[in-house]
């Protein structure tokens, strides 16, 4: 993990928060390609949810809501986690995490540690609208994105002259008070959630279960390109389940700090919009087109977790090999690749000029200003040319276009594939065409 950690910082992808004033504990930054390769991610989960699937549309709601929003989805009373604080330095930690537990019991060595009883410890984030500070104008940071999918399911049904099932997507930030935090992005006060609400008539759930199931599945391995051997579902016991779950199976990642969960899919039964149905008044329902009766529809909800994804991306990615980026700038080294699908690398071209004479940087900048339109490059002419196929190594850009003393005759410029080391010698009248076939534009 230290060295996914030191290669995040290094080559601009997760920086500390607020690093200039000490950090505050777990807030991060993605930094320019962080920033590129969360958002391509993210477009690439929209583009399979959504875009891809004619039976589900997108929303955009806002992180604050109406406090009733809240009080009715069963957050306020049920949103906790079991916390117990330690007597001696009164740390407080969840009750349920006996690893983290134990690994703290041994800094105080040679001492007796003495816990709390647990008491529930309620995870979202409470503030205020107004100048005064009153239980009228108490509202909450929303500790997920489902419940906007609730709110507007009627309006969205209308508009979008909708019929069931169809399913309402969103992707946005969500907040929770977590006791334990840690390992990075994984386990964050404020983080990225991409969740999808899939409306069935009830007795359809099951069956509509099973097929996002193995949709969610496909996403992380045949989408995603994760290693299927470091993918498993985990299904969850009763005792365990959210207060709105029916049925939950949660897909987790085999992280180096151990398995944990990155994703899950749950049965909300008709929990939400009845009980947004009792609070508010609204009618939710549906009217059956045979029948003409109304009835609540069920919800299959398949949640992912954007930033922990991003950390598990990166960590499956990562490659170490002897050198092989030119034995003069890495004799002896230890190599360092990621090797990060075409989709989702940050950089997919990296321009790179062999010398800094005029004569190869101005048909290296033409090539730049050519490519950069179609796909994120990176133009590099510092150091030697071993030492920078080794940065993009790195930062997982497929493919490196070096511009030598050949080109000024010649008009072509050599293509290196990162994973195969293959050298294509390429005309430039021709590179377009040839990052066509082998990039998504």
């Amino acid at each position: 993990m230290d060295k996914i950690i030191s290669l995040a910082k290094r080559r601009g992808f997760i920086f500390p928060g607020s690093e200039i004033y000490g950090g505050l504990a777990n807030s991060y930054d993605y930094g320019p390609l962080g920033t590129e390769l969360f958002r391509n991610i993210q477009n690439l989960w929209w583009k399979k949810i959504v875009q891809e699937r004619p039976d589900m549309v997108g929303i955009r709601g806002p992180i604050i809501m109406n406090a009733k929003v809240w009080e009715a989805s069963g957050h306020v009373k049920n949103f906790t986690d079991p916390l117990v604080e330690c007597k001696i330095c009164h740390v407080r930690m969840r009750a349920d995490k006996l690893k983290d537990i134990a690994e703290h019991e041994k800094t105080h060595a040679g001492k007796k540690v003495e816990w709390t009883e647990a008491k529930n410890f309620n995870l979202l984030f409470k503030t205020f609208i107004g100048t005064t500070e009153d239980s009228k104008s108490t509202v909450y940071l929303r500790g997920e994105t489902a419940q906007t999918m609730f709110t507007d399911f009627k309006l969205v049904l209308e508009t979008m002259r909708k019929k069931l099932p169809f399913g309402i997507a969103q992707i946005g930030r969500s907040f929770r008070n977590e006791i334990t935090t840690g390992n990075l992005i994984f386990r964050t006060k404020e983080f990225t959630i991409a969740e999808l609400e899939y409306f069935v008539k009830p007795g359809e759930d099951d069956k509509a279960y099973e097929e996002w199931l193995d949709y969610q599945q496909d996403f992380f391995v045949k989408d995603l390109k994760l290693k299927q051997e470091n993918i498993k579902k985990v299904e969850l016991p009763k005792d365990e389940l959210a207060h709105y779950s029916k049925r939950t199976v949660d897909t987790y990642y085999n992280f180096p700090f151990g398995w944990d969960e990155i994703a899950g899919i749950a049965n909300r039964t008709d929990y939400d919009l009845k009980n947004h149905i009792d609070m508010s008044g609204a009618n939710l329902k549906v009217k059956d087109e045979e029948s003409q009766t109304e009835y609540i529809p069920y919800v299959v909800e398949p949640t992912f977790g954007l930033d922990r994804i991003m950390l598990a991306v990166l960590i499956d990615a990562y490659s170490e090999s002897e050198a092989r980026s030119g034995k003069e700038d890495a004799v002896h080294e230890t190599e360092v690749t990621l090797r990060l699908s075409k989709e989702l690398a940050p950089i997919k071209i990296a321009i790179l000029p062999l010398s800094r004479k005029d004569e190869l940087i101005k048909p290296a900048e033409k090539i730049l200003q050519q490519l950069h339109k179609h796909w994120m490059c990176q133009y590099d002419e510092t150091a030697s040319i071993g030492k920078r196929y080794r940065r993009q190594d790195e930062i997982g850009t497929p493919y490196c276009v070096t511009v030598d003393f050949e080109t000024v005759n010649d008009q072509a410029v050599t293509v290196r594939d990162r994973d195969t080391m293959k050298q294509d010698r390429v005309k430039i009248s021709d590179l377009m065409d040839y990052f066509r076939e082998k990039l998504p534009c």
